[in-house]
């Protein structure tokens, strides 16, 4: 996420109190997690497992928990805890901000958009003209809505990120600052939850459909015209692409991609990315459809199979 002004290297070293390597007067342009990261940004580290991808990134600042040679081009800010002091940056740079009011005065709203009542607008959210927002639905901080978009009741856009890092027996939060980004021509049913991204955005692209109970994790991207079932779970940092069919509660698994075309039946669970073109898929974990059913076919004779070797 960019930040309203840009800091120095040595700014972000005297807010943290640590030692860093790198120009001091290197400019931070945004602060993002390693997944959304661009050159500019600050990000941290603090596994070895994930040293090389992040030191290889495209960041431009890094913080990180162990002192090592400092990459080309690149600035290291050194810390005992980097997930605690990404986590004091963004809620310095990005604070909670207290409603005021059910409908925010730093909210936009377009001409002929209808809000039922009780739907809460947070600051700073923009919305297109044409919508129909029903009641009851929460719409948070920053969120941007497209024209001719209808909302169901109780719905909840922008809710934060389900990002937790373990620690001595307890769980610490990664805080969001990224944001809800809904195209024109979408339909979200009622009794759906869109996270909004940790540093980046989650995305529903035009003419999108969502039926009823429908999560969608962070920094998640839903591309043009989908359909999306009810009580489908989508994790985060998921690449939806265009004219993808999914079909009543379809779990699918974090960080993978869903091709264009591809379509998913009912109760199935995606554990890899799936090729589209009009594939179908099915099962837990899913496959190619024929391919599943074949082995369902030959399950069932299991038992046939078995009492006549237990006969021989």
């Amino acid at each position: 996420m960019l930040l309203k002004n840009a800091y120095t290297l040595k700014d972000i070293a005297e807010i943290l109190n640590s030692d860093f390597l790198g120009d001091p007067d290197s400019l931070i342009k945004g602060i993002n997690e390693i997944h959304m990261v661009e050159n500019g940004d600050l990000t941290f580290v603090d596994h070895p497992k994930y040293y090389r991808k992040v030191l290889n990134s495209k960041a431009t600042t890094i913080i990180i928990n162990k002192k090592v040679e400092c990459p080309k081009g690149k600035n290291l800010i050194f810390s005992d805890d980097p997930f605690k002091d990404y986590v004091l940056l963004v809620k310095k740079f990005f604070p909670f901000k207290k409603a005021e009011s059910l409908i925010s005065d730093s909210s936009f709203i377009g001409e002929g958009t209808i809000l039922q009542p009780n739907v809460f607008v947070g600051n700073n959210v923009v919305i297109g003209k044409n919508c129909l927002i029903h009641s009851n639905v929460s719409i948070y901080d920053g969120t941007i809505i497209g024209d001719n978009v209808i909302i169901h009741s109780n719905s909840v856009l922008g809710s934060d990120a389900y990002y937790f890092q373990k620690k001595d027996g307890n769980y610490r939060k990664l805080e969001s600052c990224g944001r809800v980004v809904i195209g024109s021509n979408v339909e979200i049913g009622s009794l759906c939850s869109i996270d909004r991204g940790v540093s980046g955005d989650t995305i529903i692209d035009e003419g999108s459909k969502l039926d009823n109970h429908v999560q969608v994790g962070h920094d998640t991207q839903i591309g043009k015209k989908c359909l999306i079932g009810c009580h489908t779970a989508i994790a985060g940092v998921t690449k939806i692409e265009d004219e993808v069919l999914i079909w009543g509660k379809v779990a699918i698994d974090k960080d993978l991609v869903i091709e264009k075309g591809a379509v998913v039946l009912a109760t199935s669970a995606v554990d890899k990315s799936l090729k589209g073109n009009g594939k179908v898929y099915f099962g837990v974990p899913a496959d190619e459809a024929m391919k599943k059913w074949k082995e369902l076919a030959l399950l069932r004779k299991l038992p046939e199979i078995f009492e006549r070797f237990n006969n021989e």
